[in-house]
């Protein structure tokens, strides 16, 4: 027993250092944990740090925008011409800012948050033509007494959005001789000083739209002889009197508060070409200079009640060179034919949204270059066209009168017509022919060789008579919203090659008695909200691309009208009708696998006697028409079928042998 200790402190040795290796090994095995990681870290030390989206250089044009820069990038190429850093987060603005860049021709600095402009900068860019510093902070500073300038070469700066106020724009004008356009739209002026742009002689347009602007001293624009558009519209201005900018050709002060324009007393020559006054106060018409170029007047949306027609001849305003004017939406009574002797090159007169109770143009000279006139929603009782009068007239908007009579022949007088609007007024039609009888005051369509498309919805109309159009080329008819309309068989007679558009929505009507197959270039047809039950025959010479049968009462669509149709038809809208699914089984299969828009499709149903609520057209199959077990339907019949020949058989058979055999007797 003795001699084996030995060997037993052998193993315990050996254990013992056995476990001291199990102690080692978990910091051995951190340490090779550790490592990679400390190796990356090393490594990741060693990068340069995350790049910035790089800016998008197209030859010499650098474009920095919306990368959350707070100057331009160093690496830029040198020789830059423009650089666009807008939408960004600069907020001061130095040399270094813009990495040294002294040969910019365009600079670009909009929407971002500059507050601070290092003096100077701009001296040593004797390239730079165009700068723009809207939507930033520069009222800050402005506030501390610090010059801009000078902008030797600048032609165009854009200070609008800057929260600027009377007297700050000064520090961003002076030593400006090379600018020309000038926007501070958007700030906060109330006033324009005498010498508010005495630092920038050569300036042609100036935006000061959206301030609140009260006073414009006087002389505020006399320096400024190459002055051609100004813009003070969304301000505050009550009046201008002696209006004497000479050179100027567009001015726009709508959305003031204007009550008064008067020119200056002058026989000088006016550039004006545009005058907008919309949106003022104004009850008297504006008194222009006698001597102009004036081409647009809007005057609409004011408290106008009456035109200058009283002047004397010295007094006068000649509108030689009037295209355009708007009147629309006053308190004007009446149009007397004088106010028009001098405007010789009239096109476009709107004078929608008065009060004005009688219109008439008797002498033929007058408004002879007028191409529309809008006399809608007025209060018209008479409307008179003498003999060759408005020759060129080609569109007449008279919507929403509640005109009752005309004289029958009133747009056969006026030779070059193509557009009437007749709608929401209470006309009716004339008939055609000698054995007429007509209701008083009707208005005949027929025999207008230049109308193309009339509009007389809503006119509360009873008949639409035979021929009604006939010799009228039109290409749309709108009768929609006449409920009761009753229309002849022959009441598109006439139109059978021109017309391309037809409307009769909302008419209530139940059946159509004309036979539109004829009408061979008609392409889009509204029937939409009446009480159809049937659709209109057509064959397969149709140029149907539009059908439109919404809201009718349509049970079943005549499938092979439908499939006379498909060639042509685009779109097709058949939503909110009582249509059964299994009557129509092939007309929505169709629709299902052709090339049909229905635009209304999620609208478009069926009935089905096995389902409670409608059914989405997209939704029907051929299965669901089957009757209950209806997959045997065929064999069931059948298999009836011979039941019935077996058992007709058996009768027979059975009828034979019940009958009783004749007695057979022979002599010998």
């Amino acid at each position: 027993m003795a001699g084996q200790q030995p060997e037993h402190r052998r193993v315990e040795g050996s254990l013992a250092e056995s476990s001291s290796s199990v102690t080692i090994d978990p910091v051995m095995a951190a340490f090779q944990l550790l490592l990679p990681l400390l190796v990356t870290c090393v490594a990741a030390s060693a990068r340069p740090p995350r790049r910035l989206p790089a800016c998008q250089v197209v030859q010499m044009d650098a474009f920095c925008s919306d990368l959350s820069l707070r100057s331009a990038p160093v690496d830029l190429p040198r020789g830059v011409q423009t650089l666009d850093l807008s939408r960004n987060h600069v907020q001061n603005l130095t040399r270094e800012t813009l990495a040294f860049h002294t040969g910019l021709r365009r600079l670009n600095l909009r929407s971002n948050e500059i507050h601070f402009i290092q003096p100077g900068l701009f001296v040593d860019m004797a390239a730079l033509k165009v700068l723009d510093l809207s939507r930033n902070r520069l009222n800050v500073f402005a506030l501390s007494n610090v010059r801009l300038g000078p902008l030797t070469a600048v032609e165009t700066l854009d200070l609008s959005s800057n929260g600027l106020y009377t007297g700050m724009t000064d520090y961003f004008l002076a030593h400006s001789p090379s600018l020309e356009v000038l926007a501070l739209n958007g700030n906060s002026i109330t006033k324009i000083a005498q010498n508010t742009f005495s630092g920038s002689p050569r300036l042609k347009k100036i935006g000061l739209r959206n301030n609140v602007i009260l006073e414009i001293e006087s002389g505020a624009f006399d320096s400024l002889s190459g002055l051609t558009e100004l813009d003070l519209s969304k301000n505050s201005i009550t009046c201008i009197t002696d209006f004497n900018l000479c050179n100027l050709k567009v001015l726009n002060l709508s959305k003031n508060s204007v009550e008064l324009f008067h020119s200056a007393t002058s026989t000088d020559y006016y550039c004006l070409l545009s005058l907008d006054l919309s949106e003022n106060k104004m009850s008297t018409f504006p008194l222009l200079p006698r001597n102009n170029r004036l081409e647009r007047l809007d005057v609409s949306r004011n408290q106008l009640q009456s035109v200058n027609d009283t002047a004397t001849p010295d007094e006068k305003t000649f509108f030689s060179h009037l295209r355009y004017l708007d009147m629309s939406y006053n308190q004007l009574q009446s149009l007397p034919e004088s106010f028009f002797h001098c405007m010789r090159s009239l096109e476009v007169l709107n004078v929608s949204n008065n009060c004005i109770g009688e219109f008439s143009v008797a002498d033929e000279g007058l408004l002879r270059t007028v191409k529309v006139i809008n006399l809608g929603y007025n209060s018209l009782r008479s409307l008179t066209f003498g003999e060759n009068t408005l020759r060129s007239l080609e569109k007449l908007l008279l919507r929403g009168n509640g005109l009752a009579t005309l004289d029958s022949g009133v747009f056969r007088r006026l030779p070059s017509i193509e557009h009437l609007q007749l709608r929401q007024n209470n006309l009716q039609i004339c008939s055609w022919g000698r054995n007429r009888q007509d209701a008083p005051g009707c208005v005949s369509f027929s025999s207008v060789p230049t109308l193309q498309i009339l509009d007389l919805s809503d006119n509360q109309l009873r008949t639409v008579p035979a021929d009604a159009f006939a010799g009228s080329p039109l290409k749309s008819l709108d009768l929609s919203l006449n409920p009761g309309l009753d229309m002849d068989r022959d009441s598109l007679s006439g139109l059978e090659r021109s017309l391309v558009h037809l409307l009769l929505r909302e008419n209530n009507i139940s059946s159509l008695s004309m036979d539109l197959s004829s009408l061979t270039s008609l392409k889009h047809i509204d029937l939409s909200t009446n009480q159809l039950t049937t659709v209109p025959a057509w064959n397969r010479d149709s140029s149907i691309e539009s059908l439109n049968l919404q809201n009718n009462h349509l049970v079943t669509l005549e499938y092979s009208t439908m499939l006379a149709l498909e060639p042509s038809l685009k779109t097709l809208y058949m939503g909110s009708n009582p249509l059964s699914c299994c009557s129509n089984l092939d007309l929505l299969q169709m629709v299902q696998n052709s090339a049909v828009v229905v635009p209304d499709i999620e609208t478009a149903t069926c009935v089905h006697q096995e389902y409670s609520e409608p059914v989405n057209i997209e939704q029907v199959t051929q299965d669901m028409c089957l009757r209950p077990g209806g997959r045997y339907y065929a064999v069931a019949a059948v298999v009836v079928a011979l039941v019935t020949v077996v058992a007709l058989v058996l009768l027979v058979r059975c009828f034979r042998a019940r009958k009783p055999e004749h007695n057979r007797s022979f002599r010998a």
